[in-house]
């Protein structure tokens, strides 16, 4: 549950910070609308999965990098941005970091 939980918070986040995007500064209603209610479920969602006993550490980073992870891919396949290398070997950077909470926390 804890984990479905935490899927939640990140699909909700994700779909939030595209709506963002959409807003055109808070311009459009309706990805507006969204992007309140994005955010506040998110937060709702992680602070659910916290209360199983999640580890914040390791249920913020695995958030924010699943969803650093989908929005940069957004981005590319949807938005019309582009990736450069130096920013996918980011992107892994901060995958691997949240493998080194997860794995230094297993001790």
């Amino acid at each position: 549950m804890t984990l479905l939980f935490l899927a939640l918070a990140i699909a909700t986040e994700v779909t939030a910070t595209v709506s963002l995007k959409l807003s055109e500064g808070f311009t459009k209603l309706v990805p507006s609308i969204v992007v309140v209610l994005g955010y506040g479920a998110a937060f709702f969602f992680l602070s659910q999965a916290l209360k199983r006993g999640m580890a914040i550490g390791v249920a913020y980073g695995i958030w924010s990098a699943v969803g650093v992870a989908a929005i940069a891919t957004i981005g590319v396949l949807f938005l019309g941005e582009r990736l450069t290398l130096i920013q996918v070997g980011g992107i892994g950077l901060v995958i691997l970091g949240v493998l080194a909470l997860e794995l230094g926390g297993a001790h």
